[in-house]
């Protein structure tokens, strides 16, 4: 066992690889792989029968199969060992097998995996604390947003997102277009709807997407969903059918099928594929909205139009859809009708 094998079998997964793994643990296989870890090294067979193990109860067996993995110097393992006495209640032990050191806390992985297990832990405050300096990345402000979820930290969390989100609004008119995290005005809104404040949600986003000052389309996104939740009809109407309806009509159109009232959803994709400039962008959400209905047939005609374009997104749609639908034949016969020249470009 050496770590150049087992960085090998983690990168390409090789050796037996985790769906062989999965397959063994369904059928009860913990022998089998608690023998191939031991035997060949097997990194993927040991982290599924030290979590079998565990499970069952059988703490020392499961730290025993990580041992000699962790003895080779093999940083999973350590973080696999830490679960292990994490999940029989011995909570400093797994926190100390852990913990990072100065260079440690400098990255923003190793301070992600260690403010999850503090979470796991219950020691929530010292999983903000290691999260806080790192705010700065999207993912890791998520991460603050997810591990804090219905544990009562929602006026915390906001004053850790308030500055973020304030340099994120003024970040597009002063051209810092790399701006980072990016999405902390989408997350100063879910924390506001989940904390009951989702006039104060509503409010603030709209008002960042009326004045443009926002800078990625997921916050724009964020905000149509959030409407559609509440079934904030009116406002979505404006934003859906407003200058911003390709990203956003969508969204309209499935809340007012929500509503009850999806001959309306369908009328105004109808209308805007009729008279938009670039009106495939509004096929796919009225082929959804069909296929939802039972409407196969009307869903495929919609998507027709676009069947021999170099982009194949909807041609493809339709086809699962049709598979879903239990539709094998028309599937096939519409692969079929394609040019010898579209199926020598879209092989697949």
């Amino acid at each position: 066992m050496n770590i150049d094998d087992l960085e090998w079998q983690s990168r390409t997964l090789g050796g037996i690889s985790p769906r062989l793994v999965t397959m063994l643990v369904e059928r009860g296989e913990v022998e089998l792989l608690v023998q191939a870890a031991s035997e060949r090294g097997e990194w993927f067979c040991a982290q599924a029968a030290a979590r079998e193990l565990s499970r069952a109860g059988e703490v020392e067996r499961a730290l025993g199969v990580l041992e000699p993995f962790v003895e080779a110097g093999w940083n999973r393992a350590r973080w696999e060992r830490a679960e292990v006495l994490l999940e029989a209640g011995r909570v400093q032990q797994a926190l100390d097998a852990v913990r990072p050191d100065e260079e440690g806390l400098a990255s923003e992985w190793v301070c992600h995996d260690f403010a999850e297990l503090l979470a796991k832990a219950g020691r929530l405050n010292e999983a903000i604390t290691v999260l806080t300096p790192h705010l700065d990345r999207e993912w890791i402000l998520s991460t603050l947003v997810e591990l804090t979820e219905g544990q009562g930290r929602d006026e915390q969390v906001l004053e850790l997102i308030a500055p973020h989100a304030e340099r994120a609004r003024s970040a597009r008119g002063e051209e810092r277009w790399d701006f980072h995290p990016s999405n902390a005005q989408d997350l100063q809104a879910q924390v506001l709807e989940r904390a009951g404040q989702v006039d104060e949600a509503v409010r603030m986003l709209g008002a960042d997407i009326a004045a443009g000052h926002f800078l990625v389309q997921n916050t724009l996104i964020a905000y149509a969903e959030l409407l559609r939740r509440h079934g904030r009809l009116e406002e979505l109407r404006v934003l859906g059918t407003g200058e911003r309806a390709g990203e956003t009509l969508a969204y309209y159109a499935r809340a007012l099928e929500d509503d009850g009232q999806a001959g309306e959803g369908e009328a105004v994709l109808r209308r805007f594929i009729a008279a938009a400039e670039y009106p495939d962008r509004f096929r796919w959400p009225l082929i959804e909205l069909l296929g939802r209905q039972g409407r196969i047939k009307e869903a495929v005609e919609v998507g027709r139009p676009t069947f021999d374009y170099h982009d194949t997104c909807i041609f493809e749609g339709v086809i699962h859809l049709l598979h879903e639908a239990g539709r094998l034949d028309d599937a096939l016969a519409l692969l079929d009708e394609r040019s010898a020249e579209f199926v020598e470009e879209h092989s697949s």
